[in-house]
């Protein structure tokens, strides 16, 4: 949610910014907040008033009943009577008023930052920088859930009559690569200088209309039936949420947290051959990463976020690149987000692993989450990235240690995790 001044003061920019995004059926909304607004600082001018003359009428009340003058003093609380109608005619329509124009401005896209390149959609992302040499073996790559089979580690059969699809048993061998690759996960993020923490897989809808757009929590989210709960689909939702109306010291700042959670999606919609098995699923789990920092501190932070990533990817042999995320293809509330794309030996091709993100003060705004600084009281800056998620990231791990012989090699760094084993057969 942008700050209400810049749609009063600069209206223009901030419709020039929905056309960026190719949204431009949102475009009526930023003249009815103008409108609306014009309506409610009036009537609220207007309260003010009133409240300012009753409360000057009723020392008059006084000081005439003092003087023994009654009748004079009657003829004025006539006119409090009046004011308090009229008052209360006012204050009934500020509530209203207000809500109208939350209502507006939750659907209205955040400013994105000057750099974001314009496009309509992510096929206009564009690549920044590849690390690690993509390559292509000289034997054929199985489908990944045939990999897995070949080492009994996945049932996807059963937990379709357990829960249907999207769903999945990991087992043996690849269930704990599965939970190696998360405490490492853990452990590389710790090492630099992250908190490690567990949050609430469940939040409010207060949280949830404080961290998403409308459009992404109706796509996304799973609601508890019967309970104003939603189950979360990433742990960002509750770390951010853990901030809300609070007042941060400046001097506590930045706050820098990993978290790890199970994540639950609806993922609604048709997929392609390559988005079965474990590609796209309904639960998963996810070592995230969340920093909560000064706005002039977020740009430094948005680059250590994702080239932890990067660095992590990198341990584990498996090549990446990064790309920009062009106007069309970011979530309203972000000002600014790259993705992180792992190579596919069997593909040929690189496929989304993770995505870090800039929301500038917009989750701050919707949660109330303020610092309280030399020179004042300001709102915090927010950013969120994907450590790693499994199991759709083991589609990267296997295909890229893959040997000829069938086997699984295991990087040097996860080898701890894996109780020392070189490979897994």
């Amino acid at each position: 949610m942008i700050d209400i001044k810049l749609i009063r003061e600069n209206p223009d920019l901030v419709k020039e910014n929905i056309k960026k995004k190719f949204q431009d059926a949102k475009l009526p909304l930023v003249d009815e907040v103008v409108e609306l607004d014009k309506k409610a600082r009036a009537t609220q001018q207007e309260a003010d008033a009133l409240r300012a003359e009753r409360n000057q009428i009723s020392k008059q009340i006084g000081a005439l009943m003092k003087q023994g003058k009654k009748e004079e003093a009657e003829e004025v609380k006539k006119k409090v009577a009046e004011f308090a109608a009229r008052l209360e005619e006012l204050e009934a329509q500020e509530g209203p008023l207000q809500e109208e124009i939350k209502s507006r401005m939750m659907r209205i896209p955040n400013i994105i930052d000057p750099s974001v390149p314009i496009g309509k959609d992510d096929s206009e992302n564009v690549e920044i920088e590849r690390f690690g040499e993509p390559v292509v073996p000289d034997f054929e790559v199985p489908y990944h859930t045939e990999i897995m089979a070949k080492f009994a580690g996945i049932d996807l059969e059963a937990a379709g009559r357990v829960a249907g699809n999207g769903f999945y048993y990991l087992q043996g061998d690849i269930a704990r690569l599965h939970s190696a690759v998360l405490s490492y996960a853990r452990d590389f993020m710790i090492d630099r200088g992250f908190t490690y923490c567990i949050p609430p897989y469940m939040i409010r809808s207060a949280v949830v209309s404080g961290v998403m757009s409308f459009e992404e929590m109706d796509a996304m989210m799973y609601k508890i039936e019967g309970e104003d709960l939603y189950l979360i689909g990433t742990s960002e939702h509750s770390m951010i949420g853990s901030f809300i109306d609070q007042m941060l010291e400046e001097d506590s700042l930045p706050r820098t947290l990993t978290s790890y959670s199970p994540c639950f999606r609806k993922e609604k919609g048709a997929h392609g051959i390559e988005e079965r098995g474990v590609y796209r699923i309904h639960q998963f789990e996810k070592q995230e990463m969340v920093v909560v920092c000064k706005p002039e501190d977020s740009p430094y932070w948005y680059d250590q976020l994702w080239k932890n990533t990067v660095d992590f990817f990198r341990t584990l042999d498996i090549p990446v690149r990064t790309l920009e995320c062009c106007s069309g293809d970011l979530a309203d509330l972000k000002v600014k987000s790259l993705d992180v794309e792992a190579w596919s030996p069997r593909q040929k091709k690189y496929f989304e692993v993770g995505s870090c993100s800039n929301l500038g003060d917009a989750q701050a705004r919707r949660l109330r989450i303020r610092v309280k600084g030399k020179d004042g009281k300001y709102f915090a800056h927010t950013l969120n990235n994907t450590v790693v998620a499994p199991p759709r990231m083991l589609i990267a791990f296997l295909e890229n240690n893959l040997q000829a012989d069938g086997s699984i090699r295991i990087p040097e760094a996860l080898r701890p995790y894996m109780g020392g084993k070189e490979e897994i057969r």
